[in-house]
């Protein structure tokens, strides 16, 4: 058969194509895993508080719980003894000129209604006196009870990516377990005569199979488990078996073989398969010759599986990485359970001159540098797409449209974070 029809989008075109899909995927089947085992798992359950929190009225301070009223005047208060974090106050409700030490994260007496910071007294003996010019007012340094989430709330809701702040939240709320989305199997698929494996010594003309590797790698930052399979030759019969291999899964992503050479036989052989092409490439540098579709659903012993959607990206190593951030993995983190985004961008300041490629949308190797007050991003020096020292030595890429062949130091522009 002949290559599939050409379809060329610019940017942002192709990547509503890709979050249109990801919006109609299905979710994967749940499994439960230990509160331990859930980083980097997306959410397939609610998680609710199973009490108030905070349970009790908090103390955010070292100090003294006070009444707010006793610290109007310059009179002492007496010290009538000490709460720690991990204790209660058992001496009944404090009393009008009394006052309590007390420290970070103790339940507040009852009696008191405010805690007065330790560096905003002075303590004589057994009494404290405020500061002259310092105020306190009722509620000040206390998280009230019940004021995070009352007993039954919703804290967390499927689709949530846990992380280490989602954790903490779910291991205050007594989950030693959680139900997760099962991750979606991706099979990652290098092609070219070129490439030996890793271990082997390549000869002149050779190169070590280094996508393979990455796309693993990204493919599991991304929440998905990556299958590398072996590399396939620019031959018909090699690219067929890996189709035929690969389509058993979610996702394949293959890189080399999608330009118009007379080896690149992907798109060809993916056609065979009954493939749908939804792109043929994107208006971008690097990354041009970047390919999105879908294959229809296959029959198994069981009848009919899923359909498979598959990415050709291209094989200079730096245009695999630009394109997987940018297609492949939003419709990843789809296939987790974990919802339709699109790439993580941000704005930063540009720190010199760039060209602007027109018609082209860039995606650049850049170091971005996280200054409080003015991020600034600076384009990595590269020797073209196949510069994986340059790419390694980025932290991010700086995205320029293609409106303008030219953009000056001091420009806001657009970073791709990864």
């Amino acid at each position: 058969m002949g290559q599939a029809p050409t379809t060329v989008m610019d940017f942002d075109t192709a990547l509503a194509t890709v979050l249109e899909h990801a919006s109609h995927v299905k979710l994967p089947a749940v499994e439960r895993v230990t509160l331990e085992s859930s980083r980097g798992r997306v959410l397939a359950e609610e998680v609710r508080a199973d009490r108030e929190q905070p349970p009790f009225d908090r103390s955010t301070r070292d100090g003294f719980a006070v009444r707010a009223a006793d610290m109007t005047g310059q009179a002492p208060l007496r010290i009538v003894g000490q709460v720690r974090a991990g204790e209660q106050w058992r001496g009944g409700p404090m009393e009008s000129g009394c006052a309590i030490e007390i420290m970070t994260g103790a339940p507040v007496p009852a009696g008191a209604d405010a805690v007065v910071m330790v560096e905003h007294v002075e303590r004589a003996n057994d009494a404290i006196q405020r500061i002259s010019g310092r105020t306190l007012r009722a509620g000040e340094n206390i998280v009230p009870h019940g004021a995070e989430a009352h007993a039954g709330d919703l804290v967390l809701s499927p689709g949530t990516p846990m992380h280490a702040a989602e954790i903490a939240l779910a291991a205050s709320c007594g989950y030693a377990e959680l139900a997760v989305f099962a991750r979606p199997m991706v099979s990652v698929v290098a092609t070219g005569d070129e490439l030996v494996e890793v271990s082997e010594l390549p000869e002149p003309w050779q190169i070590r199979n280094s996508n393979g590797y990455a796309l693993r790698a990204l493919v599991e930052e991304a929440g998905g488990f990556g299958g590398r399979l072996k590399v396939a030759r620019d031959l018909r019969e090699e690219v067929w078996e890996r189709v035929a291999q690969g389509r058993m899964w979610n996702l394949m992503v293959f890189s080399g073989g999608v330009s118009m050479g007379e080896y690149d036989l992907v798109e060809e052989v993916l056609e065979d398969f009954g493939a749908e092409f939804f792109f043929t490439g994107v208006k971008m540098q690097p990354g041009r010759p970047v390919v999105f579709g879908r294959l229809p659903e296959r029959l198994t012993g069981n009848g009919a599986g899923p359909e498979c959607y598959f990415f050709g990206l291209p094989g200079n190593p730096v245009s695999t990485q630009v394109t997987f951030h940018c297609f492949v993995e939003p419709l990843l983190r789809a296939m987790c359970g974990a919802g339709v985004s699109g790439p993580r961008f941000v704005q930063a300041t540009l720190a010199e001159d760039v060209a602007g490629r027109p018609e082209l949308t860039r995606v650049l190797p850049a170091l971005l540098r996280y200054d409080r007050l003015r991020p600034e991003v600076k384009i990595v020096g590269w020797q073209g797409s196949g510069d994986l020292g340059a790419n390694a030595r980025a932290n991010c890429y700086a995205v320029l449209p293609p409106d303008r062949e030219r953009f000056a130091g001091g420009d806001i522009i657009t970073v791709l974070l990864r």
